[in-house]
């Protein structure tokens, strides 16, 4: 994919942003009209204002930007947001505030990065058995502490 087809939603929005040239992640920016508060422990739906066109076989992966996270304990509600290929409406954000103090969201602020993948489609297939292995069904740090 060498381009996207983006659509502005709302008339103030933003085109997400690639700062440098080595950036992976695309900002997007709040797209509100007006501010919006997030209460400590509270969750906020945040629109970015634009929509886009993503290919069959790719997905849009929303990320948390690390200085609102770490700097404010403001981080996408879960976790990482995926968007499918097939989905054309607003790109929203959900936020929430793990920090004991509110946060202002201001429109056109940066509130989370955007990193597109290209993704395996394939068919789940039913078995009996799988393959072994040295690890097996070892799980949480059964691989050691080092």
């Amino acid at each position: 994919m060498n381009s996207l087809s983006v659509k502005f939603t709302k008339p103030n929005a933003k085109l997400p942003v690639r700062k440098t040239a080595g950036s992976v992640g695309f900002d997007i920016f709040a797209c509100l009209g007006a501010e919006a508060v997030i209460a400590p422990g509270e969750t906020k739906k945040v629109g970015a204002g634009f929509a886009m066109a993503l290919e069959p076989g790719f997905a849009a992966f929303i990320y948390a930007r690390s200085g609102l996270g770490v700097d404010y304990g403001i981080a996408p509600a879960n976790c990482v947001g995926v968007i499918d290929s097939d989905y054309r409406g607003e790109v929203t954000v959900g936020l929430r505030n793990s920090s004991n103090v509110p946060f202002v969201v201001r429109d056109g602020e940066r509130i989370a990065q955007m990193v597109i993948c290209r993704c395996e489609l394939p068919e789940l297939v039913l078995c009996e058995a799988l393959d072994e292995t040295a690890r097996g069904s070892g799980g949480f740090g059964s691989t050691g502490e080092d």
